[in-house]
């Protein structure tokens, strides 16, 4: 059980938050396919130095069992202990634009108190709209846009820009059970799932990140400069490629990938769903031919992600 206590702390030195702005929710918890919200909450961090307005107790919502912090061990002591976070900040785009940011990790315990904290929190502070984005991996080509799905109460977004419409019950993140409880509310709320490769999903996928940014853009009309990412993103994308063409297995792959996602974008496949895999090597096997450029990640990815 966790220790029981206050589920969050007001920021005393916190500025005055207006009212009406945009609330952007990047949490990390059950699946989170190319590291798009990862590297998406390292951006605004990193990028924009959000202003943290509350501040959640990790010792009352992380399981430390479970997602370790980090802390380095330096010859012969121990220095750089790096405690999980988990806040809601006022942020600025890079034109200047003011949001509200809930970023870090996602709670293990107290999902119910802490929807009800955070709608709560979005009543009082009386913000406009919540996006929030996450990505799951789907057989799709990384030769072609990364789609969407997108849910929620706001119709304009949901017809214009889910490519994939399913009906079916998915294991509920606190992003999920957020949305559920911001829609009762009647917030203007929407969720985006990006549709991202299976067989690059374990990897640091630079474009899961800039289709992160560029739905939030879509839903909130904040613009986020994505330069650095696009160029990682086209050197990652050059290293792809040369493994697809040594291996004529992953050639045969991508082409049936291509042929049905464009057959499906088409219109032409009406009834067969996007995520039929046939005659398509598992992400397993895919994983093994790709296993010379899996290699080729930088050093320290997965300590970098457990400080959400």
């Amino acid at each position: 059980m966790p220790p029981s206590g206050p589920l969050y702390e007001r920021v005393v030195s916190a500025p005055p938050v207006p009212p009406g702005l945009p609330l952007v929710i990047t949490l990390t918890g059950f699946t989170d396919a190319g590291g798009a919200v990862a590297r998406v909450i390292d951006y605004f961090r990193d990028e924009l130095d959000p202003t943290p307005v509350v501040a959640f107790s990790a010792d009352v919502l992380l399981d430390y069992r479970a997602r370790r912090p980090v802390i380095t061990f330096d010859t012969d002591h121990l220095t750089d202990y790096r405690p999980a976070r988990l806040e809601l900040s006022l942020a600025h785009d890079p034109s200047g634009s003011p949001f509200l940011l809930l970023a870090g990790y996602e709670p293990d315990f107290a999902w119910e108190a802490f929807a009800e904290t955070v709608v709560g929190l979005a009543e009082g502070l009386q913000v406009a709209t919540v996006t929030w984005v996450h990505a799951i991996p789907m057989p799709v080509p990384h030769t072609r846009p990364i789609g969407t799905t997108v849910s929620g109460t706001r119709t304009d977004l949901t017809h214009a820009h889910s490519v994939w419409q399913p009906r079916t019950q998915v294991p509920a993140s606190i992003g999920h059970l957020l949305e559920h409880r911001f829609a009762q509310a009647g917030a203007e709320v929407a969720g985006f799932v990006l549709l991202v490769p299976h067989y690059l999903g374990d990897t640091d996928y630079p474009a899961a990140a800039i289709a992160a940014l560029d739905s939030l853009t879509v839903a909130t009309g904040l613009v986020f400069s994505s330069d650095d990412l696009r160029e990682e993103n086209r050197v990652y994308l050059e290293k792809v490629d040369d493994q697809v063409e040594g291996s004529p297995e992953l050639t045969t792959m991508l082409h049936n990938l291509e042929e049905r996602y464009d057959s499906y974008m088409a219109g032409s496949t009406l009834g067969q769903p996007i995520i039929h895999a046939g005659d398509l090597p598992s992400a397993d096997e895919i994983a093994a031919e790709l296993e010379r450029f899996l290699a080729t990640r930088p050093p320290g990815d997965d300590d970098k992600r457990m400080r959400h």
